[in-house]
């Protein structure tokens, strides 16, 4: 499953807007990469990478693969990273600050909790008994309606979460506290296993979770957990 286009980039159509999302995906790329991913020659996504560059949404630097000479690697700049999702993301960063200034950090980390298990309630009324592919669906469909570009895939009985962009990112990196809910609630909705394999916060491309269906998380438990990791009756 692939995650939906930002509305953010409609104005960058065709093959712009590919190479705009593509780099948001997996980056940096070279414009050989980017020509064979597209199905395009690499010719047509140089003339479009220089507009890029030019417009400030895509920037270079050389990097050595391999043996040979360094080649032009691709990433988005600033400008360009700021064509995805960040709902909210200044706003509710000045609010937690004024929160945790004035009640105390455990009062922001509280709202994260409460946050999620509103969030995994509703997906839990929903997904009663569902199949694995049918959970990672709604997953998917929730988290990239929030910003995130979601999307998951199966290979080998293995699944793998991804999540392309973070709509808090300031946020996650000042309140890491919020990424432990999200992996909790994570834990909860899908009845599975989850390990994080990769965090935007941290520096990485996207986060990606392996999932692990059929183990001890299946949801068979007649408690409920806390996004935060306490547990309390259900």
């Amino acid at each position: 499953m692939t995650p939906e286009t930002p509305s953010q980039l409609a104005f960058y159509k065709g093959l712009r807007g590919a190479i705009l999302l593509s780099l948001k995906r997996a980056q940096p790329l070279t414009a050989k990469q980017l020509a064979a991913e597209l199905g395009v020659s690499a010719n047509a996504v140089r003339h479009h990478l220089k507009e890029l560059v030019a417009e400030s949404l895509v920037g270079y630097g050389r990097e050595q693969r391999g043996v040979g000479a360094p080649t032009f690697a691709y990433r988005l700049a600033p400008a360009g990273e700021a064509l995805f999702p960040r709902r909210y993301e200044q706003a509710l960063t000045e609010l937690l600050e004024r929160l945790v200034a004035t009640e105390g950090r455990q009062k922001a980390i509280e709202l994260f909790a409460a946050h999620y298990r509103e969030l995994g309630a509703r997906a839990r009324a929903e997904l009663s008994g569902a199949a694995a592919a049918r959970r990672l669906d709604l997953v998917a469909r929730l988290m990239t309606e929030a910003g995130y570009m979601a999307e998951w895939e199966e290979a080998a009985g293995a699944f793998r979460l991804s999540q392309h962009n973070c709509a808090i990112r300031a946020v996650a990196e000042r309140f890491p506290e919020v990424c432990v809910a999200e992996e909790n609630f994570l834990r909860e909705v899908l009845g599975a296993e989850i390990e994080r394999r990769s965090h935007i916060a941290s520096g990485c491309n996207a986060c990606e979770y392996a999932i692990s269906f059929g183990g001890p998380g299946e949801g068979t438990a007649t408690t409920e957990r806390d996004p935060l990791g306490e547990r309390e009756p259900a």
